[in-house]
């Protein structure tokens, strides 16, 4: 269960061949690596990682996240709910957008209305499906009515998820999109790099950065070469925990390592002849030692996770079952069922899912031995990702990991990955766990205004998941910072997001 060393002796070669000169080409740009380039940055489409990380720097949400997850004014000073389907936004004065134009309720109101109505193609038009109609008063008021109470669409209106656009932004913005956040896009190279530049006339505090150039550059080696040299600034959650290690030995390298969201987690097919029993579920929980693999998988850059929501959220609850190490809990389980060992100490076998990416199948195999050790062979089959992805979609297997990257930072993922009404083709409850007391409690929670009538029915939902478990929350990894010296005031969040580059500085 230890490290791929040869890679680890490799990486360390090609680090220590790759010299110490700082390689810059213009000191007053910093250079962002990231692993692909941003599909769509027309914030009404694009849905992949890196133009949701971008698309907050180019544009304003009406609300912003807060440190607990909870939703903070930004473009809307204040907002209200008359009655649980119409929300009432009231918009600030004095905010342009970075062509001089300026921002009122007319433009949200194209926003949400150009993704509904087909102006442009998007799947997040699903996101917004419950609007009935956009009302734009006066100049700075918005009017959302709704066909059904909708605890998720605050939430759509926020950073990542929404950005104002200019009033008539066609199919064609992408190409020079124009929002009112605090930097403007300046180009975009397919594959290559996107640049951007200090908006200047942004509403609030001015950014200290005056240009930022996103690298594409796929490869993990290769990022590592980059800030090795100093041809690279900064990487977000892009390197292997073996590389930021040897890393973190070069004088001219920072690493900032903070608790994250991103969730990993095994997902039970509950309709399985085998994975109905709960008490399998629970001896699998049982026999995982999450700390030994965090420690040695991941050199201790994550965190045990017990819920979907991470633990900064407002609604998360620590009042659940466990599920520690103990293999002689999860063999007493495993007798209980009347699974008795047989040839060679094996009481049954599990067929396990997964893709071919090399940490996955590391864990695969780390899975296998453990659960060899109560009884279970666990038979592993690796596929391309795509193949894979279609096969769990579809809730074609037995076991499979998977994760979550910032869809459970908000409430109404437990809705999205386990009510009944989220079987595949319409959500992602991929193991078609159904629970009818969990959907009413979640029903009642989207018709709640109070939020503290929702916290306690979300804490019900958590123990029922806790209790049932339709999957294994394993952990959350780390948010891992890794950047140049001269790159300073960088600070962590938990979403992984680029939001630190609104403050961040340049030494000197």
């Amino acid at each position: 269960m230890g490290h791929p060393r040869a890679l680890l002796v490799l990486i360390l070669a090609l680090l220590g061949m790759s010299g110490c000169g700082d390689h810059r080409a213009d000191p007053s740009t910093v250079t962002m690596l990231i692993e692909s380039s941003p599909t769509n940055l027309d914030p009404r489409i694009g849905t992949d990682a890196q133009s949701e990380h971008i698309d907050p720097l180019i544009f304003d949400p009406l609300v912003r996240r807060n440190e607990r997850f909870g939703l903070d004014p930004w473009l809307a000073e204040k907002w209200e709910s008359p009655d649980p389907k119409t929300l009432v936004f009231h918009l600030r004065t004095g905010v342009h957008f970075q062509d001089g134009r300026p921002l009122t309720s007319r433009d949200v109101q194209w926003t949400l209305d150009s993704i509904l109505d087909g102006t442009v193609v998007t799947i997040k038009s699903g996101a917004y499906r419950n609007i009935a109609s956009v009302d734009a008063p006066d100049a700075q008021t918005l009017v959302i009515r709704m066909k059904q109470p909708d605890p998720a669409l605050l939430w759509n209106l926020c950073d990542g998820a929404f950005g104002v656009v200019p009033y008539g932004s066609g199919r064609d913005f992408w190409r020079h999109p124009i929002g009112s956040g605090p930097y403007r896009f300046v180009s975009q190279q397919i594959d290559r790099n996107v640049v951007l530049e200090r908006a200047p006339n942004y509403w609030r505090q001015m950014p200290h950065i005056e240009r930022i150039r996103f690298a594409v550059v796929p490869d993990a080696t290769t990022q590592a070469l980059e800030l090795q040299k100093g041809s690279a600034d900064v990487a977000v959650n892009a390197l292997t925990p073996d590389m930021i290690y040897v890393l973190k030995r070069n004088h001219r390298l920072a690493v900032e390592d903070g608790p994250g969201t991103r969730l990993n987690y095994i997902v039970f097919n509950v309709r399985d002849p085998l994975l109905r029993d709960v008490r399998i579920r629970q001896a699998i929980a049982f026999a995982i030692n999450r700390p030994l693999i965090i420690h040695s998988l991941y050199r201790d850059q994550a965190h045990i996770a017990e819920s979907l929501l991470p633990p900064q959220h407002w609604a998360w609850s620590g009042d659940s079952d466990r599920h520690d190490y103990d293999p002689a809990k999860a063999n007493a389980l495993l007798d209980a069922a009347g699974y008795a060992r047989g040839t060679g100490g094996i009481r049954f076998h599990l067929s396990m899912k997964t893709s071919t990416d090399e940490t996955v199948r590391l864990l695969s195999v780390i899975l296998q031995q453990q659960l060899a050790q109560i009884g279970i062979a666990l038979d592993l089959r690796s596929y391309e990702f795509a193949t894979f992805y279609a096969d769990l979609t579809k809730g074609a297997f037995q076991i499979a990991p998977s994760r979550w990257i910032g869809g459970n930072e908000q409430p109404d993922i437990f809705h999205y990955a386990f009510s009944k009404a989220s079987f595949p083709p319409h959500g992602s409850n991929r193991g078609f766990y159904s629970n009818a007391e969990l959907d009413a409690l979640l029903d009642d929670a989207a018709a709640a205004a109070d939020q503290a009538q929702q916290r306690e029915d979300y804490a019900k939902v958590q123990q029922i998941l806790a209790r049932d478990l339709p999957a294994m929350n394993l952990w959350y990894l780390d948010t891992v910072v890794i950047h140049n010296k001269r790159l300073q005031n960088v600070h962590t969040s938990p979403s992984g997001n680029f939001e630190f580059l609104r403050d961040a500085t340049l030494a000197p």
